[in-house]
């Protein structure tokens, strides 16, 4: 029987996602072979972690389910303790990147990473809290049909179970490494406004993340389908295709990943929007197999978002988005070109190509990213309002925030060098060292 991670991150109050979340593990246990722990990594502040608590607690029971509800506190003494005993260099610095003290999508993700190899976990099947499952006819699509369907097994042999092989042949022998899908309802990215009020400014500031060498109508093309997901269509009967998956038809809150994500962690970076979105490029550009179907999440903003504060913080996140493009962008281009030579003999990642790709990444000019700061500035005092006023906070940040981008991949770039380490510690460590946590 396989044994899953069914993941939950969250910084904010869900205790309806959590019930939800435990019904797709409840109907993975009921119609797949496998056992799922449900790890909940919480970040909340006290009332909402003892909140979620008491969800936990009167959630049915569903035999092969195991619930992991786990605070800072916990996670901090479990990754204490693994970064101790794996004997890395930069301890401190490492236990920083894995639990920062501010936001990290990559972070996040990697702590269930590492706490789902503890677990004893084959493979790692991510959610948020800022989004739910459609229904049709009063039942939950859930993803983790298809993730269970295909993921994990000989490409050649999942070719059986999804209604499209578009493969090629010299890759049915590969494992399937990365199931996933994309989302309906509200971009992903809070810019809907900015559209709605100029055009040509959201065009400007949206095509940012594409390589500054691209044409004018390239970088169109990607602004027009960037954070949009799957639409708005909804869930009519399913389909899937087993492929190099696109990373720009996956999102992270609907991913489930097989082996790599021991190989590889994702990025760290705090205050960065896309900071996880690393092994979506990585699985394809290194042409292992993947599988894209049609269960997609329905995304939805909270309510902070819409407040004065909220606005600066996500606005700050995205500029920094940008800015970790100038690095990640030169990384991608050269794992587009090495394709199947990332790989070793036996199909898993060759690591030190891409810490070398991150390090080489790290001492590129940073001219481009300074263009960038000045597109943002004049787009956002053209738009006006709290736009002008995140131009001013921006402003008076920009050598720290141009530092900071650097310092993120090269931070990166050690903690995937260490990561093996981390990983093969915290599987030895084993289940029993989660009798001090709850679950």
């Amino acid at each position: 029987m396989r044994r899953i991670c069914l993941t939950l991150p969250t910084d904010r109050p869900c205790a309806t996602t959590i019930s939800a979340v435990y019904e797709e593990a409840a109907y993975a246990v009921t119609h797949f072979d496998v056992e799922v722990r449900l790890l909940i990594l919480d970040s909340c502040a006290a009332p909402a972690v003892a909140e979620h608590a008491r969800v936990v607690a009167g959630l049915p029971a569903a035999p092969g389910v195991v619930v992991h509800h786990i605070d800072e506190a916990a996670q901090r003494d479990f990754l204490r303790r693994a970064v101790d005993r794996s004997g890395v260099a930069k301890p401190e610095l490492i236990l920083d990147l894995m639990l920062p003290d501010g936001l990290s999508y990559g972070a996040c993700t990697n702590r269930a990473f590492l706490i789902a190899a503890a677990l004893g976990c084959e493979s790692v099947h991510r959610r948020d809290s800022d989004s739910r499952y459609q229904h049709v006819d009063g039942l939950p699509v859930f993803p983790i049909h298809h993730e269970l369907m295909s993921l994990g097994k000989r490409a050649g042999d999942a070719a059986a179970g999804v209604t499209e092989n578009a493969l090629a042949a010299e890759h049915a022998d590969k494992t399937v490494t990365m199931v996933g899908a994309s989302f309906i309802g509200e971009m992903s990215v809070d810019i809907e406004e900015m559209y709605r009020l100029d055009r040509d400014a959201y065009y400007d500031v949206v095509g940012l993340w594409a390589p500054v060498h691209w044409s004018a109508e390239k970088k169109r093309e990607l602004v027009d389908e960037s954070f949009r997901g799957a639409g708005s269509e909804p869930f009519a009967g399913d389909r899937s295709t087993l492929t190099l998956v696109d990373p720009m038809r996956v999102d992270m809150c609907n991913i489930a990943f097989h082996g790599v994500h021991e190989q590889v962690p994702l990025m760290p970076a705090r205050d960065t929007i896309g900071s996880d979105y690393f092994l979506i490029h990585l699985v394809p550009d290194s042409t292992l197999p993947g599988v894209l179907h049609n269960r997609h999440i329905v995304n939805y903003y909270t309510g902070e978002r819409r407040t004065d504060a909220g606005f600066l913080a996500y606005q700050l996140r995205f500029a920094k988005f940008f800015l970790s493009m100038l690095y990640l962008n030169f990384v991608y281009d050269r794992m587009t070109a090495a394709g199947a030579a990332l790989l070793d003999g036996q199909d898993r990642v060759r690591v030190p190509a891409i810490v070398e790709l991150l390090r080489e990444s790290a001492s590129l000019d940073r001219t481009e990213n300074e263009e960038r700061l000045d597109i943002i500035d004049r787009s956002y005092r053209t738009l006006g309002g709290r736009y002008a006023e995140f131009a001013d906070l921006l402003a008076g940040r920009r050598e720290r925030l141009l530092d900071e981008a650097r310092g993120d991949i090269e931070d990166y770039a050690l903690l995937t060098e260490v990561w093996s380490a981390l990983i093969g510690t915290c599987r030895s460590m084993g289940a029993g060292e989660f009798q001090r946590l709850p679950g």
